[in-house]
C-alpha cells in the first residue's frame, strides 16, 4: 500500500460529492460537538502527522488541524476508490500529546 498525500486530501475534500462519512464519525462527531465546518477546515488546512499504509480496505492517515473556533482538532480519514472516507474526529488531549499535537506522548 502507499502513503497518502495532503495534496490527495485536499483535492478531494473540495467536492464533497467525494467525501464518504461513516457512521461511527457521524456518532462521534455528534458526541465530540465537532461539526462539518471543522472536519473541513482540517481537510482543506491541515497537515498528515500519521500514515497508516496498511489499513483496510484502504490507506488511511491522521491529520492535525484546527476547529473553526481556532482549537486543535485531530481527523482520520482514507483514500480509496477515488473518495475520501472520514473515519474519526476527536480534539486531542493533552494527556496523550505533546503540546504540539503532532506527537503521541511515550507512556511508560
Amino acid at each position: 500500500m502507499s502513503e497518502i498525500s495532503a495534496d490527495a486530501i485536499k483535492l478531494l475534500a473540495a467536492e464533497r460529492k467525494n467525501l464518504q462519512l461513516t457512521l461511527h464519525v457521524l456518532e462521534r462527531c455528534r458526541q465530540r460537538g465537532i461539526s462539518f465546518p471543522d472536519i473541513e477546515n482540517v481537510l482543506l488546512h491541515g497537515e498528515i502527522i500519521e500514515q497508516y499504509p496498511n489499513d483496510y480496505p484502504y490507506p488511511s492517515c491522521l491529520e492535525l488541524g484546527f476547529s473553526v473556533r481556532g482549537e486543535y482538532l485531530h481527523v482520520c480519514c482514507g483514500v480509496g476508490n477515488n473518495k475520501l472516507w472520514l473515519i474519526t474526529a476527536y480534539y486531542p488531549s493533552e494527556e496523550e500529546w505533546e503540546p504540539d499535537m503532532k506527537t503521541r506522548k511515550v507512556v511508560d
